[in-house]
């Protein structure tokens, strides 16, 4: 009898997960990364290799202007929400594409993502965002703002930092931080200048928008790591902040936070130390902001080694007893593996020599953690003789070569120093935000590397006008059409800026054209790396911020076009977001040193120095590591971009044109869309290309997966109207920027 009532038992509750799958038919994409722990895997089955070839375009939705963005949707309910029509959020019908509802002109948004939040009782679902260094919501079902969250609908995230707030432009991260329970836990991205404010991990409660704890990535006196620091420097060091992805181990309760090098990147004569808790792993309570461990991967961080990829996680057979664990993929190209409790890494990590710094003041750390295994995922060194052989021209290869060969070039970790330095991975090489996934179940961690040098050269005299070089009408006139593609959205037609976005007039003389090109290029906080443009590009772009007034006749510098009607529920922020402070973030230079703090003398200061075409490809790669053995499983050139491909006269596809997302499925599937307009699907066991197609534009968004009504979707973000040099399928004609969700036929998924 005992034994027929546990069957009873059983059957009910089968039939009682059956019912709730009857109930909501469809598998969901709530949260940047698709779940908690950033895995990006789905498992779903409907799409696998047999039938991969007969994928096609379910619908479509055109971004309706001419911006590339680099956002992630999310799908719930059967709704996808997409940033579209000028920094629009957009609500869609999720197997059609079309509109719902539109919340229009929310320009200073984070513009990776933004966090989904539901009660219990379902009853009050939220969207939450970062925009204009403000926290706010809006109600996921009707799009308009949540007064009642925060003061006025919004949290000042400028406060609560240790510097003035009516000083500080920016704060918010460009990704959009982590929801877990009923809290959001965000981290920063303030600038990489002298006096930057700290990069403190916040969480926030979700309805209320009240702050809940805060952790300090710069120890004040009396916290663990505060003597890692000179004892003034919580005052003054910015920076060791999370502008990248976090992950959250839900059933544990622990947020596995990576952080960046503190300020200023590559001069720290103002802080000697280790400087805990730059560029590290750090293991939070999610509920208390608590540290249960850390490791550092970059002691006294010179390199602008920030880690931003998600931390993956995992389960793994080692030595016979299954382990949780988390890796974590750094810009030094090394993939750091430790267990998801203890922080004990996986394979022994050792402490080796480095070289020692040559620039007076700065004292590099004599040791820098190696890991054992797994290897590392991208390349660590350069010589003249690996210079591109494809790309450059006879004399460019020759200047090159000598240029490295006379370079200060002792391998990784070689410091900063008054002449050329080479640095690679350098400041955008290795693993960046988008580049990681897992199947966590067989304990397989995939990569995308980037392998792109940094050439530094520090100096003690601070940014100035200069560099700017000759261009004529008709170079002003094709910067005019790049700013319009890349840069109107933020700074306006008129140059002048909104929001958190600062002016762009005379910035050429204000901070000098090669500092201008070095953040163009690299990117910062709340702007995205505009890496895929050329030489030419970014010289036409540079002369147009130069000479805005020198337009050929008939061209105008006007705002954005009128958008075509729609659903529009809202416009703009929550009223109270709209207010932004007067100061300015302040280039690399940055205010004064508070009074009566003793520092050095001298600041010194360089560029990103990237360039990535001087390396023979490939400039990025696949990678997927098997953490049960710690070896790598296959690697392969990401996108195409191999010696073959250059060999046979491919052109250079943009040497992070490959930086975006990947996902993964239970299929044994990888997808990946990539910048050069082409969507890949690689065999997960083996790294082959089992099938691609054209996208409309490039992707520089994570794409996403879910199921609805009966299918297996896979959106991808292809809103990157500017080809610029890179290889891959030419779209169709008059193919439109778009959101594209791909599925089988109808007849296929039933």
């Amino acid at each position: 009898m005992r034994r027929f009532y546990a069957i009873l038992a059983v059957l009910v509750l089968v039939a009682a997960v059956q019912v709730v799958r009857v109930q909501r038919p469809f598998t969901n994409w709530t949260d940047y990364g698709g779940t908690a722990d950033n895995a990006r895997h789905v498992a779903l089955s409907q799409i696998d290799k047999a039938n991969l070839n007969r994928l096609g375009v379910a619908w479509s939705y055109p971004s309706r202007d001419t911006l590339s963005y680099v956002f992630n949707p999310i799908v719930v309910d059967n709704v996808a929400y997409v940033l579209a029509r000028n920094n629009s959020l957009v609500a869609l019908d999720a197997t059609t594409g079309k509109e719902i509802w539109i919340h229009e002109d929310l320009r200073g948004i984070a513009p990776r993502g933004i966090n989904y939040w539901e009660s219990k009782d379902r009853s009050d679902r939220r969207l939450l965002f970062q925009m204009n260094s403000y926290l706010q919501a809006i109600d996921a079902r009707t799009g308009k703002s949540i007064m009642t969250f925060g003061t006025d609908g919004v949290v000042n995230l400028r406060e609560g930092l240790r510097r003035d707030p009516a000083t500080l432009v920016k704060v918010q991260s460009s990704n959009p931080g982590k929801v877990f329970e009923n809290l959001i836990i965000l981290g920063s991205a303030a600038g990489e200048h002298y006096m930057a404010p700290p990069g403190d991990i916040r969480a926030f409660d979700v309805v209320t928008g009240k702050l809940v704890w805060q952790f300090h990535t710069v120890p004040h006196p009396g916290e663990f790591g505060y003597d890692t620091w000179p004892p003034d420097a919580w005052q003054y060091v910015g920076g060791a902040n999370t502008w990248g992805e976090l992950s959250v181990d839900a059933e544990r309760g622990i947020a596995y936070v990576p952080t960046g090098s503190p300020t200023y990147d590559y001069y720290g004569a103002d802080r000697h130390g280790a400087n805990l808790f730059g560029s590290s792993l750090v293991a939070l309570d999610a509920r208390t902001g608590k540290r249960l461990w850390h490791f550092q991967m970059v002691h006294h961080d010179l390199w602008d080694y920030d880690n931003t990829a998600a931390p993956q996680l995992a389960t793994i057979t080692h030595n016979g007893v299954r382990r949780d664990i988390v890796a974590q993929a750094g810009k030094t190209g090394y993939l750091y593996v430790f267990d998801r409790v203890t922080g004990e890494p996986i394979w022994p990590i050792e402490e080796k020599p480095f070289p020692a710094s040559d620039i007076p003041g700065e004292k590099a750390w004599p040791t820098q953690p190696v890991p054992t295994a797994p290897p590392p995922f991208s390349r660590q060194s350069l010589t003249a003789a690996e210079i591109n052989p494809f790309i450059l021209t006879s004399r460019q290869r020759t200047e090159w070569q000598k240029r490295i060969s006379s370079a200060r070039n002792e391998g990784l970790f070689t410091p900063p120093s008054y002449r050329d330095t080479v640095s690679i991975p350098g400041a955008q090489g290795g693993a960046n935000w988008g580049t990681t996934a897992a199947d966590p179940a067989r304990g397989i961690v995939y990569v995308l590397g980037i392998n792109v040098p940094s050439i530094y050269k520090l100096s003690s005299e601070a940014p100035r006008p200069g560099g700017l070089q000759p261009v004529g009408p008709a170079e002003i006139a094709a910067g005019h059409a790049l700013y319009e593609q890349r840069c109107q959205s933020c700074h306006g037609g008129s140059l002048t800026g909104g929001g958190s976005y600062p002016s762009l007039i005379d910035v050429t003389g204000r901070l000098g054209a090669m500092a201008v090109r070095d953040k163009v290029i690299g990117g910062g906080p709340g702007m995205p790396p505009t890496d895929d443009l050329t030489d030419p590009q970014l010289t036409s772009l540079i002369g147009f911020l130069a000479n805005p007034s020198s337009l050929p006749s008939g061209a105008t510098v006007d705002d954005a076009p009128a958008l075509p009607p729609g659903p529009v529920v809202a416009t703009g922020a929550a009223p109270a977001g709209r207010v932004v402070p007067d100061g300015r973030a302040g280039g690399m230079i940055g205010p004064d040193y508070p009074k009566g703090i003793r520092v050095p003398e001298i600041r010194m200061y360089t560029g990103y120095g990237m360039n990535g075409t001087i390396v023979k490809p490939p400039y990025s790669t696949l990678t997927a590591y098997d953490l049960n053995t710690g070896t790598i499983k296959w690697q392969v050139p990401a996108g195409g971009d191999d010696a073959r491909t250059m060999a046979e006269g491919g052109k250079d596809t943009g040497y992070i044109l490959q930086r975006t997302g990947i996902i993964t499925t239970s299929t044994g599937l990888l997808f990946q869309a990539g910048g050069d307009r082409t969507l890949r699907v690689y065999d997960a066991d083996t790294g082959a290309v089992l099938w691609t197609t054209a996208l409309p534009a490039g992707s520089r968004g994570i794409p996403v997966m879910y199921e609805a009504g009966g299918r297996q979707f896979f959106l991808v973000n292809a809103t990157s109207s500017l080809q610029g040099s890179g290889a891959g399928r030419a779209p169709a004609a008059g193919a439109v920027p778009a959101y594209v969700a791909f599925a089988l036929p109808e007849a296929s998924a039933k």
